[in-house]
């Protein structure tokens, strides 16, 4: 069994993170990745109240014995409750692992996450972050390169080089991401020098993943190409699956239409409508250019099983090429 350093900082099997994801991340899925030997993390912006994110812990714990992560999210939003509220909840639930993503986190919430005892992981996109989150207390980093689903930040770097340069900047473990969704990728990160990988484009491709079966479909279909960037224009860019509502969205930013016009256009109830009801262009989707290497859908254990199959397979074969 492949063990590192971070697979025993939080007691997981495989060293794989299951990636944030608005809208999708909640406890039934979270549950899953974590029973199958990796990090699931549960999205608490996804919850409008205490008492729904309150519950979706003691159903998570319901669910699973393993460890879990709840993610915190830094980036400004129309959030409605504060994040002193979550980690309250965090605290009282006993959650001993949690994730911050975004701008770094407030002196005030790094101290709290020490004083309950938690594993702090912060995910940045940049060296710089890496170092400031480390000198506030931060347990692990996570990277993610350019290729990723999501928010890719402003500096435009490729995993390749930025895993290694974070992990030569830092005295912290690193989580390394952008375009893994196999054994190949998870073997090259590791190679680069993290200590665990995080994917989330591969998942959405994974049976238990919450989303309509129209959409896997397609996504099946997609390949390496069928990713956009949109929000560059208000420093918020993302990378997302390249469909009617991107397009729109791209349309709106040609157009100067404003900060609000973009807003609406990426709003989460519209994705939410192609998560629940199959129609492939309501709404924005995060997704990576690794979309391309994957077409086929198997239960999450399944997959991770496989990964880790094909990395030992990996290493041999390079091995036997002496």
């Amino acid at each position: 069994m492949l063990q590192t350093k971070i697979t025993r900082m939080l007691g997981i099997k495989y060293p794989i993170i299951g990636g944030t994801m608005m809208s999708i991340s909640k406890a039934d899925f979270v549950a899953a990745i974590s029973n199958a030997g990796g990090l699931g993390i549960l999205a608490s912006a996804i919850y409008q109240t205490k008492e729904e994110f309150s519950d979706a812990i003691d159903r998570i714990h319901e669910l699973t014995d393993k460890p879990f992560a709840v993610n915190i999210n830094l980036f400004p939003s129309m959030r409605p409750i504060d994040n002193n509220d979550y980690v309250d909840i965090l605290v009282d639930k006993e959650v001993k692992i949690v994730e911050t993503s975004g701008h770094s986190a407030p002196e005030e919430l790094c101290a709290r996450f020490k004083e309950a005892g938690m594993t702090w992981i912060h995910k940045c996109v940049g060296i710089r972050y890496a170092r400031k989150v480390e000198k506030m207390g931060a347990d692990i980093v996570t990277v993610v390169g350019y290729e990723n689903g999501g928010a890719t930040g402003t500096l435009d770097i490729g995993t390749l080089v930025l895993v290694p340069a974070v992990k030569d900047a830092v005295d912290l473990p690193v989580i390394g991401g952008g375009g893994v969704s196999d054994g190949r990728g998870v073997t090259a990160l590791l190679a680069l020098g993290a200590e665990a990988v995080i994917i989330g484009t591969r998942l959405l491709l994974t049976k238990e993943c919450p989303i309509h079966d129209n959409l896997k479909q397609a996504l099946c279909d997609a390949s390496e190409l069928d990713t956009m960037l949109v929000m560059r224009s208000i420093g918020a860019t993302h990378r997302v699956w390249n469909n009617a509502a991107a397009q729109k969205c791209q349309e709106i930013e040609d157009a100067n239409e404003g900060f609000e016009a973009i807003l609406d256009a990426v709003a989460g109830k519209k994705a939410r409508k192609m998560f629940n009801h199959g129609d492939i262009d309501a709404g924005i989707l995060a997704l990576g250019q690794t979309v391309g290497l994957i077409h086929d859908i198997p239960t999450i254990k399944e997959l991770f099983d496989k990964i880790m199959k094909d990395v030992q397979k990996t290493v041999k074969k390079l091995e036997s090429s002496e």
